[in-house]
């Protein structure tokens, strides 16, 4: 076993027997501790804990789709970790869409049908079934839920596209994420929008030094913002995980 498997599995094991909620976190690179990987790039997720009395556990991991995440046991390993009354944040999207001619291990079938389905061929010419993005997430909601676990449903962040002043209109999987919030009956907060909130409020020059080498992946600077930003849309929400924001929590800028 390879140190940082150790170190997740400890991690994950001290989380289960601490006293108290825990605030587990699922999701990509966009949310996961090192970002995309290059020098000085880090996930939202790694900041999230600054704004609340109660300790966070960061899961989400680079590359990842909620089918990959699924099929790689990674949402078992919450599910099987996570004790009544914790908090579940779920945010994927930004691996999750259509690959080429050949099956990447990421894609979802596209719709948002719990039972929509496709067949995509992999690499040695085989095929596989895939299900679409709400089944992935709504499994994994739905099992967490019977565990007594709050989920909350995050859409994906924007990346740093812009046109005439404004950032590009979000993709399918925002949608997505709040279908299958209003689907399991559970929290859906539009981080993509309060990030495009914040983002415009910071301004365009300003935002281009979150995102350094490409339009995906933030700097550590960049990635406290979106962190702040979910945070406004956790006090714009009803969640319960709102009453466990600190003073910097409840004191975030925004709408």
């Amino acid at each position: 076993m390879h140190f940082s498997t150790l170190a997740t599995t400890f991690t994950v094991a001290f989380a289960a027997f601490a006293n108290g909620q825990t605030v587990y976190l699922a999701g990509d690179s966009t949310m996961a501790k090192g970002g995309g990987g290059f020098t000085g790039s880090d996930g939202w997720g790694q900041y999230l804990g600054q704004f609340l009395n109660i300790p966070v556990v960061n899961m989400a991991i680079g590359g990842r789709s909620a089918r990959s995440f699924t099929e790689e046991g990674r949402f078992n390993t919450i599910i099987n970790t996570v004790k009544s009354g914790d908090f579940v944040v779920i945010e994927f999207g930004h691996n999750d869409g259509s690959a080429g001619a050949v099956d990447n291990g990421r894609q979802s079938a596209v719709g948002d049908g719990y039972d929509t389905t496709a067949i995509v061929t992999k690499s040695d010419g085989s095929t596989v079934l895939i299900h679409s993005f709400p089944y992935y997430v709504q499994n994994a909601i739905n099992a967490l839920k019977a565990k007594g676990a709050i989920v909350i449903s995050s859409s994906q962040t924007p990346n740093n596209t812009w046109e005439n002043g404004v950032i590009a209109a979000p993709p399918r999987f925002v949608g997505y994420a709040q279908i299958v919030a209003s689907r399991t009956g559970i929290t859906y907060i539009n981080h993509y929008a309060y990030v495009v909130q914040a983002f415009k409020r910071i301004g365009q020059n300003n935002v281009a030094a979150y995102f350094p080498v490409d339009h995906t992946h933030t700097t550590p600077a960049g990635a406290n913002a979106v962190a702040v930003a979910f945070v406004r849309g956790l006090l714009c929400s009803n969640n319960p995980l709102r009453s466990k924001l600190n003073s910097a929590g409840t004191s975030v800028p925004g709408e």
